[in-house]
């Protein structure tokens, strides 16, 4: 039976092996469209670029693996079914019901799996996307360089004439600011002979020394002079304090949702067990055509249903994943366990 057994998993890894890495090429594009959004606000080298593709492999893997083991078992099973590979099974003893309780195992390893991912790495792995994302942009926003325009400081248009890079960070000479009219305040021009940003608790400032702030209010310039000048701002982007997994769980926007995607995608496999056998073995004579009709539908009711109900995952959870199991088992012994 062991022999049996091996075989069996041997046809079935080759199978999924060509349709995970399909699907994870197709997954893995869609994913580097997104991060191509990324950089168009931040700029990234390549090691960067891997690390935040790593930030987003779990995600991936969420989404392919269960759907690659599915239509895998189906159809590797029909294949078998096809050069009559199961009649010989069956007639050496090896019942329908052993081959369902071998990938059975083999499901509940993969959804224990895929909820360990979609659980505890998602969470840790987005956390660190984010904080990253954010990094970059705030290090965007602050990297000003001298003789370039169209650099902003928070709402200030910037230009520099020089800077000189000391151990405490960089100093910027004969600066010029500009902050149009807006209407919360008047067009201000700021020239300074200096300044330097500094970090407070991730909130920014820029500190100017020795210079004049023009202000318009429409009806004439106001000149006045400084010795010191604080231009305090928040950034809108902010490195999140590591909350950890529940943390992730408890503030993430969406979380009831998003948990419930998570979870029942990855049950999927388990859930789906008996229908990928009942649609694998076959008499290939009679049955050509059903598997790719069972596949699609089996697919389509399953993510409906997590659509229709992801935002109750108290209800969507056990819900889901009872109701496709139970169907299944009851599918399989109409169509298989009585025949086979």
């Amino acid at each position: 039976m062991y022999r049996a057994e091996k075989y069996l998993f041997s046809n079935f890894l080759s199978t999924f092996a060509s349709l995970f890495s399909t699907l994870f090429l197709i997954m893995s594009i869609i994913f580097f469209l997104q991060i191509a959004r990324i950089t168009s606000f931040v700029e990234i080298n390549l090691y960067e670029l891997t690390k935040l593709y790593l930030f987003m492999l779990p995600r991936i893997l969420i989404f392919t693996i269960p759907i690659s083991f599915f239509v895998a078992l189906a159809m590797s099973l029909f294949r078998l079914s096809k050069e009559n590979e199961t009649i010989v099974l069956f007639t050496l003893g090896y019942s329908s019901e052993k081959i369902a309780r071998f990938f059975l195992f083999l499901a509940f390893i993969v959804s224990v799996s895929m909820l360990l991912i979609s659980l505890f790495m998602m969470p840790l792995a987005e956390n660190l996307k984010d904080n990253f994302v954010s990094y970059k942009k705030i290090s965007a926003n602050l990297n000003i360089k001298s003789s370039e325009f169209g650099q902003k400081f928070s709402d200030w248009l910037v230009f520099i004439d020089d800077q000189k890079e000391t151990n405490t960070g960089s100093i910027y000479e004969n600066l010029i600011l500009y902050h149009p009219k807006n209407k919360t305040s008047d067009e201000r021009i700021i020239l300074a002979s200096s300044g330097e940003i500094a970090n407070e608790n991730s909130n920014f400032s820029l500190k100017l020394k020795n210079g004049k702030a023009y202000t318009n209010d429409e009806k004439k310039w106001h000149i006045s002079y400084f010795d010191e000048l604080i231009i305090r701002t928040v950034q809108k982007d902010k490195i999140k304090e590591n909350g950890g997994i529940l943390g992730y769980w408890k503030n993430e926007k969406n979380a009831s949702k998003q948990l419930s995607i998570y979870v029942l995608v990855s049950l999927f496999p388990l859930a789906s067990i008996y229908f990928a056998v009942s649609f694998g073995i076959v008499t290939y004579r009679y049955e050509k055509g059903f598997i790719y009709i069972g596949i699609f539908g089996v697919l389509f009711c399953y993510f409906a249903m997590i659509m229709i109900f992801a935002k109750q995952p108290l209800l969507a959870i056990p819900l889901t994943f009872f109701i496709f199991l139970i169907l299944s088992y009851i599918f399989y012994r109409q169509k298989i366990a009585r025949r086979y």
